[in-house]
């Protein structure tokens, strides 16, 4: 059987599988190389004064890594610099935000060769190549360029920009003209693949044929929608762990019969939390005979807090916390509960569980498995309620949650409102159907899609590289 060769920016398999936080990434990823023997091979996260290539190869829980240290340059100007100040915002429609800066993007080419040339000597014939995100969208051209001619895949987790917004970005053309020396690319949603699909024919005048595939450029590259789910059976395993249940036991406990809303989001402003707060002072306000019976949990670890946006954002967070704060509550009640701190997987599945409504409101997503794992957390006789934005690519998925634009304070609050007060009979028939979709849409699901859609279109595709 072929080694699956997993390629990401940072290679975050978790040594302990029960402990990983909020991001669902690194646990997809483990289990998709607990099946197929391979290796995961990025960034170590580390810098050194100059490039060797020298490769740190270990074992993390049955998960053979391979990583390499980059020069400081490197992560100002890849990392850093285009993909957390370019693509990243860029491709959550925040053109207000996108830094164009040229020295960016030739530290993003640099860096991407960088990786090529350290993992082509790792590589053998018959091995699978997955490569994932925004950070390494050239990296196939580089590794054809070194002549590797073996299968390569992509797979975006982040939306894909609307063409109006791509074009803003300098030399487009020649980062899109790039993603097709891979074999598949692989979306989030239809709407993803749709917007990528609908540049392509309007900029590059290329086709869409019925069966996926793209052609532009004088090549052609098959496509796909793949939403990405949770390993289920191992979040259940948490959730029921004597840590998880003793979380849920200190939640319950600790919200003294109040019902709880639980947020649970990393520093980006990406993911609504302004909005979101904005929208539960607004149910505050209407709703005063119920403000001493609920209180939100917002759980938002700090992320890429050298990057100015974020220590500004994190700013304003805290002062709308306090000024809700300080307005609403009283001396034996706080409405906001606002934690900047990383929680392992077992006490998250416990938070869930506890919470009488899950808030999942970003202002784009590409899919959000927070949304996933609150559904899964809850207790089948009493779920809680998911208030999930229209904008996160789960939303195309889980129709039965309570769907909110999230730029709506209103209908933040109505939503809201209406969670705390559903019928127990509608929970459950509302928790059944979107369970029903956690469970097919699983990891092992996603996972195996996409292998063999790409061993398919490589097939269809031989010979022309």
């Amino acid at each position: 059987m072929s080694r699956l060769i997993v390629v990401s920016n940072r290679v975050s398999a978790p040594k302990d599988p029960a402990a990983g936080s909020a991001g669902g990434l690194a646990m997809a990823l483990s289990a998709a190389l607990r099946k197929y023997e391979g290796l995961w091979f990025g960034w170590s996260g580390e810098t050194v004064e100059h490039f060797t290539g020298e490769l740190n190869i270990e074992d993390r829980a049955g998960v053979a890594v391979a990583t390499v240290d980059l020069e400081p340059q490197d992560v100002d100007e890849y990392y850093n610099g285009y993909a957390n100040k370019t693509l990243w915002p860029l491709f959550h429609h925040r053109i207000d935000l996108t830094a164009y800066e040229r020295s960016y993007g030739e530290g993003y080419e640099r860096t991407n060769r960088r990786f090529a040339e350290v993992l082509q000597p790792l590589l053998q014939p018959d091995d699978v190549i997955w490569i994932h995100d925004y950070h390494m969208i050239p990296m196939a051209r580089d590794l054809r360029r070194l002549g590797v001619k073996n299968r390569i895949g992509f797979f975006l987790h982040t939306p894909w920009p609307a063409r109006q917004l791509l074009v803003t970005l300098p030399h487009h053309r020649r980062l899109v003209e790039s993603m097709f020396d891979f074999d598949l690319l692989g979306f989030q949603t239809r709407e993803w693949l749709g917007l990528f699909q609908r540049y392509v024919e309007v900029e590059a005048g290329g086709k869409v044929r019925a069966d996926g595939r793209v052609e532009a450029f004088g090549r052609s590259v098959q496509t796909g929608a793949f939403p990405i789910g949770i390993d289920v059976d191992g979040f259940l395993a948490a959730r029921d762990s004597p840590l998880g249940r003793r979380t849920y036991d200190r939640m319950s406990a600790s919200a003294a019969f109040r019902s709880m809303i639980v947020g649970v989001d990393r520093l980006d402003y990406s993911k609504g939390l302004e909005q979101r707060l904005l929208g539960y002072e607004q149910f505050l306000e209407d709703n005063p005979q119920l403000r001493s019976e609920v209180f939100l949990l917002q759980v938002t670890p700090i992320s890429r807090d050298e990057v100015d946006t974020y220590q500004d954002m994190r700013v304003r967070l805290e002062a709308l916390a306090g000024r809700v704060n300080g307005a609403y509550a009283d001396m034996d009640w706080q409405p906001i509960r606002y934690l900047n701190r990383t929680f392992r997987r077992d006490q998250l599945a416990g938070i869930y569980r506890a919470a009488k409504a899950g808030l999942v409101t970003p202002l784009r997503d590409g899919m959000n498995l927070v949304a996933k794992e609150y559904v899964a957390a809850q207790d089948p006789e009493d779920p809680g309620v998911l208030i999930l934005s229209r904008f996160a690519g789960a939303a195309e998925q889980m129709g039965e949650a309570l769907l909110v634009n999230p730029f709506s304070r209103e209908e933040l609050s109505e939503a809201i409102q209406k969670a705390l007060t559903m019928p127990r009979e509608e929970r459950i028939r509302k928790w059944k159907a979107l369970m029903k979709v956690v469970r097919d849409t699983d990891v092992a699901r996603w996972r195996d899609d996409y292998v063999q859609a790409l061993m398919a279109a490589s097939q269809s595709k031989e010979g022309s590289h």
